[in-house]
């Protein structure tokens, strides 16, 4: 609880200072940019998590419209309207903690290997160099997952901004049975998207194991 608290406040800090002060309000309370890396990953795996739920949601409120039986379409369709606002505000969410992903990453490389040339060691040079080549592809396979997950989104999301869209204006029988043909390639969308998700948390979840150990 203590760390999440002391990583809030620092990562409020960072809204107003520049990133190498950031870096070094951290690196003052023991944590480098390794740690901030598997701090920053870990958030990134959760909001993927909550943007996988909310799509899923979102599908079933949207198949709630297409099998329209009767009642009351007008909430029916502000409570998909709801969840498709709800469905951007995560996407954006999960856009922007893969980008803090990058580019502390880039940052610790960078920094990795200018302190090579510190090494009196050429063995111990050559080690820490072969560690820094080795996360470098692990994180590859990482961020390459991660961005695939977050490209998927965006189909998914202007899918649902059409009928929305759509829907506003032509709340009636007729309307919802023109959406039915689509429902069907809106689900298969959305079920590609849980599946690039759910591989790039498993990434995730090994790149924080890898990291910490």
């Amino acid at each position: 609880m203590q760390r999440q608290l002391t990583f809030a406040i620092v990562g409020l800090f960072l809204l107003t200072g520049c990133k190498s002060t950031y870096y070094g309000m951290w690196s003052k309370l023991g944590y480098e940019k390794r740690d901030i890396l598997v701090s920053e990953v870990e958030d990134a795996k959760k909001d993927q998590e909550k943007a996988k739920e909310q799509f899923k949601t979102t599908l079933q409120r949207f198949q709630e419209i297409t099998g329209f039986q009767g009642g009351n379409l007008e909430a029916k369709y502000k409570k998909l309207n709801s969840e498709y606002e709800a469905c951007k505000s995560r996407a954006d969410a999960v856009t922007k903690q893969v980008a803090d992903v990058d580019e502390t990453a880039q940052d610790m490389f960078k920094e990795w290997n200018k302190e090579l040339a510190q090494y009196s060691d050429p063995n111990l040079r050559s080690k820490s160099q072969q560690q820094l080549n080795q996360s470098k592809e692990r994180y590859q396979e990482l961020i390459t997952a991660m961005r695939k997950a977050e490209s998927s989104m965006q189909p998914v999301l202007k899918a649902f901004g059409d009928q929305v869209l759509f829907l506003k204006h032509n709340l009636n029988a007729q309307a919802i049975a023109s959406l039915q043909t689509t429902s069907q390639q809106i689900d298969q969308n959305v079920q590609a998207l849980i599946k690039d998700m759910e591989a790039s948390i498993n990434e995730a979840n090994d790149f924080i194991s890898q990291m910490k150990t």
